[in-house]
């Protein structure tokens, strides 16, 4: 087999308000927050909460409907590969990110106005991506969500 799997699926919280802006060349990117949250309990049975967020980036088409259609709060999920930056900050200390690179976003929450769950977001051609089938994420049972 050739190549790798580079693939990550999160359901969450959408933290930040998304933000629109364009590359020099007029390529539309949004990136925004996600929060996804673990309950569990220990040995001792106390029950605890993690939170793990993350950072989304959207491109083309996809970054503009996230932005138009997405907000603090709402629930999402998020499809898409994990993306490692590394870079020199300016006190010289090695600073290092994740980030998703998302390639589908399926909006769990009616939007304002009662329209029903949406799915938005198709692999560029640049991108290859298999599509969600039935029984996939559209479907998700909401109302059993931890969070």
């Amino acid at each position: 087999m050739a190549g790798g799997l580079n693939k990550i699926m999160i359901i969450g919280n959408v933290a930040t308000d998304p933000e629109m802006r364009y590359t020099p060349n007029g390529n539309p990117v949004t990136s925004f927050r996600i929060a996804t949250n673990r309950v569990y309990t220990t040995s001792d049975g106390e029950r605890h909460e993690d939170t793990e967020w993350f950072t989304i980036v959207a491109w083309s088409k996809l970054a503009e409907q996230c932005n138009q259609y997405l907000n603090k709060g709402r629930r999402a999920y998020v499809e898409g590969r994990l993306h490692s930056n590394t870079w020199e900050g300016q006190d010289g200390q090695t600073r290092f990110n994740n980030e998703i690179i998302a390639n589908q976003v399926v909006f769990l929450d009616p939007a304002q106005g009662g329209q029903d769950t949406a799915q938005v977001g198709q692999p560029s051609e640049t991108e290859a991506a298999a599509p969600v089938e039935a029984g996939g994420p559209a479907e998700v049972d909401v109302e059993n969500l931890p969070f």
